[in-house]
């Protein structure tokens, strides 16, 4: 197997902290060989352009994408289970490896347990054990819908893909709430993301939502080593259950523009050796990267739909060390007027717990049965306040909230526990995903 190992600069410095037994098998179970990179096709077939008839990927080629791909004019794109996508390398700055589903297109992605669809670097499936895997390697899946969008309007460029021709092969937003964009279950998607703008965050992520409704059927989802965030929800209301997202380079999860739709059982887990981002300039660089980062819009302004993820079930995994986390921002950042749901969640391994950011109020938020711990601030009320009940906030882990060891950087990994993202399926992770052997 390959592995990665992409060491950021405060990584370095902060290693002596970290038990990095990067040996040792830090899965949630024995992975089935349809979990793992033996075994796939020597077949490749590149595909690039408009996929506008309905169409089938299957299991028994590598799927090479060349470009931006778009699903349009009321195609489907199905790919069997088990299937392996990668990009087509092209030159620097050229978006390729980029799956979109416009607002009139459809995904069929279908996996299963034990033969989930991966979209991966290219550098894992090229016979050659001596290349390895960086984030970018692949740009990412964008799918696009025309469910409302706080700024109401139709012709929102998904950002990322501003700089390709035909722009309105890229819009979302509207009014239908409803919107089904197929469907996505059992996939991995492993080193995306595309950078267009660093210095304003215009990126494109592991796995895009914009403008997404709620017929649109998500779950077993797992996003790793992202260039960006793992996964974005810009406005919609599709619901999402089964979400991992690991070691991205900026956020775990993002929401804004208006996003109102519920999240089951999800979890972020960091690695400390992934990079991480930063905002500012040099020399003063702070850490940028989230657990959760939540905002209304860009400007802060209010609106008639407010961003309101109804999340529950959730465990936000940072690092074991306070000094490890320095390399990190918040558990959970509240922005820009942005509200949160939350139950049943637990967030551990970050310095600060909740980090609620003016004009963002705690008291506009709503939450039950949450477990805060922050190195140096949890940051959450205290019971007393009306509407809120069944809360911890510390400053110490303690018994790591009744996981047995859920920091990756530890060593093996072990959920096993009732709390949180487990609180009611244990160990739903088995099998189909993918901590080690980059």
């Amino acid at each position: 197997m390959k592995k990665f190992f992409m060491f950021a600069i405060v990584a370095l410095l902060v290693s002596s902290c970290q038990n990095d037994d990067s040996s040792a098998d830090s899965s949630f179970s024995i992975k089935a060989a349809g979990a793992d990179y033996s075994g796939y096709p020597a077949t490749v077939q590149t595909v690039s352009g408009d996929i506008t008839t309905n169409t089938t990927w299957t299991s028994d080629k590598v799927w090479e994408i060349n470009g931006v791909v778009r699903v349009k004019s009321g195609a489907t794109l199905t790919i069997q289970a088990g299937t392996y996508i990668k990009a087509k390398p092209l030159a620097a700055g050229v978006a390729t490896g980029v799956l979109v589903i416009t607002k009139t297109g459809k995904i069929n992605a279908q996996g299963t347990a034990n033969a989930p669809i991966i979209f991966t670097s290219y550098n894992l499936l090229d016979g050659n054990a001596g290349t390895t895997a960086t984030p970018g390697d692949f740009a990412g899946v964008v799918i696009l819908g025309d469910a409302p969008v706080n700024n109401g309007s139709v012709t929102n460029i998904i950002e990322g893909l501003g700089d390709q021709p035909n722009v309105s092969d890229f819009y979302y937003g509207g009014a239908n709430s409803t919107h089904n964009g197929g469907t996505i279950s059992y996939v991995r998607i492993e080193f995306a993301g595309r950078i267009l703008d660093a210095a304003t965050g215009v990126e494109i992520n592991g796995l895009t939502f914009g403008g997404v409704g709620s017929a649109t059927v998500v779950n077993h989802v797992q996003v790793s080593y992202g260039r960006d965030d793992s996964f974005e929800f810009f406005g919609g209301t599709v619901n999402a259950t089964h979400l991992v997202s690991f070691a991205p380079d900026d956020d775990n999860f993002d929401f804004d523009l208006g996003y109102t739709g519920t999240i089951t059982k999800a979890i972020a887990l960091a690695d400390i050796n992934s990079t991480h981002s930063t905002s500012g300039t040099a020399p003063n660089l702070s850490p940028d990267s989230n657990g959760i980062e939540l905002d209304n819009n860009a400007g802060g302004t209010s609106t008639a739909l407010i961003t309101r993820p109804v999340i529950s079930q959730l465990s936000i995994i940072g690092v074991s060390t306070p000094a490890a986390a320095n390399s990190y921002e918040n558990g959970i950042h509240v922005r820009r007027l942005g509200q949160i749901s939350l139950t049943d969640a637990t967030v551990t391994g970050y310095n600060r717990g909740i980090n609620w950011e003016a004009p963002s109020l705690s008291s506009n938020s709503s939450w039950s049965a949450i477990s805060i711990h922050g190195y140096v601030n949890p940051v959450l009320p205290t019971t007393t306040v009306l509407g809120f009940g069944n809360t911890t906030s510390t400053v110490n882990p303690g018994t790591k909230w009744s996981l047995t060891q859920p920091f990756f950087n530890d060593g093996a990994l072990n959920f096993t526990g009732a709390t949180g993202a487990f609180k009611t399926e244990a160990l739903w992770t088995n099998t189909w995903t993918k901590f080690t052997g980059f």
